[in-house]
């Protein structure tokens, strides 16, 4: 009896595979073709291997209560494959147990044609033309975005990273540049081809050709020589962040709107996507993204303050160590961070609790916070102490904390885990602001303490390019309603 057991699960998981293999060709044709982007309950299957495919249909028993398999989600994803569609996201999850709720009184390809009438019009640029990206800096975060937007590219028609802006360092300064590009220490090698072009001085990356322009001041660089227009600068060097001199940007031919990678001076934006991108608008050319750390808290703040209401708190960080710090003891002009980084806990400040009220007005002075930067390369913990509006118990607050990660508004920003045996490199990159580690959640009256885990420079620049889409209106139609 074990025996055969073996050799059914065996041959259970090869029949598996063998549906989710016959879905990528599909899924990427209606990406590439239609910008379509397929999603699992929210996980999207754009550019995924057979295992990721097979992975968020399991991730689909969190909502469901009972697995959702590929062999039941592949008619439907063949049915859609068949029409002429609109850009959208499609959930082939929802659509599948919507589909099933019908007992069979409807053909699947009736189905999918009643369920996305909205969008099977043809197919249709999602932009008259494509937005113009240009990273101004190509560090930890530039190369990041870098990674994230050559992804999205998609048909071509949406976002375009055309440049970024460094400082020229040694003669083999493009070479180096590809190099770090492709290779990551704390992310892993890029999924992709990555070449140079040494006459168009440009990393050719999936096809993307970005430019890499060599400049000492913002103001100096004309873009449209290059034949970039109206484009969104992201600025990820942090060594402007008030309006003048951000605003040197724009002085610059062929930039429109800037973004800054850092909490923001004086009267700029400072937005968190998901959160309150109302702020967001045509006239304003000049945003803030805030803080990684900002990012990770507010949007579960927000949660929490929404259904329980906040009276007071604190947010403690324990951040992993950044470029800012030294690797062995040395000069540094503020505190404590002159200390070897990855030999000591280090006791910071940080502005993140002064930022939620900038983001969540109802908080202003409500919060404290400090940080202690930590010997890890990469993925931080926000430590959320609270005193609530009213009681709650355990499991109310976690409850409630799924069902935000699993079907709201604020899916894209808040994950959730409840994993006894994560720890941080099990958070390295997470495409969500924070994920909540229900396990350690701590209830007693009205008073509460989370734990929000975050990788502070994938989830950050996930992040970053959301507030992006949002200025370039690229707002998919999400599908079923």
């Amino acid at each position: 009896m074990s025996n055969q057991k073996q050799e059914d699960y065996l041959k259970d998981w090869q029949g598996l595979e063998e549906h989710a293999e016959l879905m990528l060709p599909l899924i990427g044709r209606l990406y590439r073709d239609h910008n379509i982007v397929t999603t699992v309950y929210g996980r999207s299957l754009v550019h995924s291997a057979t295992i990721d495919i097979i992975k968020a249909h399991r991730f689909a028993r969190q909502i469901l209560d009972s697995e959702l398999s590929v062999r039941e989600t592949l008619p439907i994803l063949e049915a859609i494959a068949k029409l002429d569609l609109a850009p959208a996201r499609i959930d082939i999850g929802r659509l599948t147990v919507r589909y099933q709720a019908l007992g069979g009184t409807m053909g699947v390809e009736e189905f999918v044609r009643q369920e996305l009438a909205a969008v099977n019009t043809g197919r249709s640029p999602i932009l008259e033309e494509p937005q113009d990206i240009v990273l101004y800096g190509f560090g930890r975060i530039g190369r990041l975005l870098a990674r994230i937007l050559v992804e999205k590219s998609g048909s071509g028609e949406k976002l375009r990273l055309r440049a970024a802006v460094v400082r020229k360092g040694s003669a083999d300064d493009l070479v180096k540049r590809a190099s770090l590009l492709r290779r990551d220490s704390v992310h892993g090698q890029f999924h992709g081809v990555i070449t140079v072009d040494e006459e168009e001085n440009a990393i050719i990356v999936n096809g993307n050709m970005i430019r890499i322009i060599y400049a000492d001041a913002p103001e100096n660089v004309d873009y449209g020589q290059y034949g970039i227009h109206n484009a969104i600068l992201i600025d990820n060097t942090g060594k402007w962040r008030d309006r003048e001199g951000l605003g040197r940007h724009l002085k610059a031919q062929g930039i429109s709107q800037v973004i800054l990678t850092a909490p923001g001076k004086g009267d700029i934006p400072n937005v968190v996507a998901g959160v309150n991108n109302e702020l967001i608008t045509r006239s304003e050319k000049i945003f803030s993204a805030a803080s990684c750390t900002t990012n990770a808290i507010v949007p579960v703040l927000k949660a929490i303050s929404d259904r329980f209401g906040i009276l007071s708190g604190h947010v403690e960080t324990c951040h992993s160590y950044t470029n800012d710090q030294n690797l062995i003891d040395n000069y540094h002009k503020n505190n404590r961070r002159g200390r070897s980084a990855p030999l000591n806990m280090v006791i910071t400040e940080t502005g993140a609790a002064k930022a939620v009220a900038k983001v969540i007005p109802e908080l202003a002075g409500k919060l404290t916070g400090n940080a202690i930067r930590v010997p890890t390369p990469n993925v931080s913990l926000a430590i959320l102490n609270l005193e609530l509006g009213r009681s709650v118990d355990v499991a109310e607050l976690n409850g409630y904390l799924r069902d935000i990660s699993l079907d709201s508004p604020l899916q894209n920003q808040i994950d959730y885990t409840n994993s006894p045996e994560v720890v941080s490199s099990d958070f390295v990159g997470s495409r969500h602001a924070g994920v909540v580690d229900s396990l350690a959640t701590i209830v007693q009256g009205n008073r509460c303490v989370l734990y929000v885990w975050y990788d502070n420079e994938f989830g950050y620049s996930c992040q970053v390019v959301r507030m992006v889409q949002k200025m370039a209106g690229l707002e998919l139609p999400s599908l079923p309603n």
